[in-house]
């Protein structure tokens, strides 16, 4: 079938919205009618981080729409669902049995190389191939094929332009609060970066009971945002780095915060993240860009502090997606207003803005 994507012709290149021949869905596959797709920072990253030949390509990971067709071999959604699409396992391998689908052995091909697992692509343009599959969805297109691992029913009373980013960026977010940092009433949680995915943390903290929870940016927009949902806001803007350590460990109590996410993906803002935690606290890396940061080895060795990362917050969408979802209903998790929708017809406009800090979730519709 014809459909349009968003397509970057080349590395670094920007997103050019051109008909495509989408193939029809496979024994495995769904054909999603997309509505609205968020634009996620690792979709604007990918684009550059790919090497030349794997252009062109189309991303989207943060795909909502309606179930036109399946494959006869699909199971657990049908057509007329609606739903929010998300990262994609294989759901047989050792990890993902453990429940730890964000591990899959399988990721890379399923995710990342642009095309199914038998090396075919999914979309042509002219004849020629575009890679694509990107999250087993590659949803910055009107038209998206999907798996039944990555297809998440929700309700169809829900506005699918505000459940579109919880397939990635909220999930991820809230995920690293809720499953892998834990955190109790009595901890402290330093966010670095309240953006989408910073902002979902600060959330899923406060639905926690989480007493201290401090959000360090340099947009006052944002700050504001983080104070709304229950943090403390410290802008970093004009300070120098030993003086946000020393800003957070004051606000901390004098220890520094025993729990810290970085989304910010900038090495000297993980290590000051690093440095104002509190003896054996943890530091949750989860930004993508640099291949290197550099921590304090003394203050790491002597303070027993753990620095680690974590893929899609130790997520499976199958269940955390609802899980957010069931506590936005329940109006503690209220990020609704985190959201401005643009046409997709303009998504070059919703990029520079996202870039430039005007706002935190720019999610494209048709």
């Amino acid at each position: 079938m014809r459909t349009t994507a968003a397509i970057v012709t080349e590395q670094g290149g920007a997103f050019e919205l051109t008909e495509v021949e989408l193939d029809d869905p496979r024994d495995d596959e769904v054909l999603v009618r997309i509505v609205a797709t968020g634009l996620c920072h690792t979709d604007l990253t990918m684009r550059h981080f790919l090497p030349p030949e794997m252009f062109p390509h189309v991303f989207g990971h943060e795909g909502a729409g309606v179930v036109e067709a399946v494959g006869p071999r699909v199971e657990g959604v049908a057509v007329g669902d609606h739903v929010v699409l998300s990262f994609r396992s294989c759901r047989a391998c050792a990890p993902c049995r453990a429940g730890d689908v964000g591990y899959c052995e399988q990721t890379l091909l399923l995710n990342y190389m642009g095309m199914r697992p038998d090396g075919s692509t999914t979309m042509t343009h002219e004849g020629s191939p575009v890679l694509g599959s990107f999250f087993g969805q590659s949803s910055l297109a009107r038209h998206a094929l999907a798996h039944a691992d990555n297809c998440v029913v929700v309700d169809p009373a829900l506005d699918l332009r505000i459940a579109a980013p919880y397939g990635c960026g909220f999930q991820t977010g809230a995920g690293t609060v809720l499953n892998v940092l834990r955190p109790t009433p009595s901890d402290s949680l330093a966010v670095y970066g309240a953006g989408a995915v910073g902002l979902a943390a600060v959330a899923a903290a406060a639905a926690e009971g989480v007493a201290t929870v401090l959000a360090v940016d340099l947009v006052g927009g944002r700050l504001a945002e983080a104070q709304r949902l229950g943090a403390t806001p410290v802008d970093a803007g004009g300070l120098e780095p030993a003086e946000v350590v020393a800003r957070v460990k004051e606000l901390t109590g004098g220890a520094g915060s025993t729990c810290a996410i970085d989304t910010t993906a900038l090495p000297v803002v993980v290590k000051q993240a690093q440095q104002a935690l509190a003896p054996r606290g943890t530091l949750v890396a989860l930004g993508l860009g640099p291949e290197e940061y550099q921590l304090d080895a003394i203050d790491l060795l002597q303070g027993g502090k753990r620095v680690m990362s974590s893929i899609e917050g130790d997520s499976d969408p199958q269940e955390m997606v609802p899980r957010l979802l069931a506590l936005r209903e329940a109006g503690r998790f209220d990020l609704d207003a985190l959201v401005t929708t643009y046409p997709f017809e303009q998504v070059d406009e919703a990029v520079a803005d996202v870039l430039a800090g005007r706002v935190v979730k720019p999610v494209l519709v048709w």
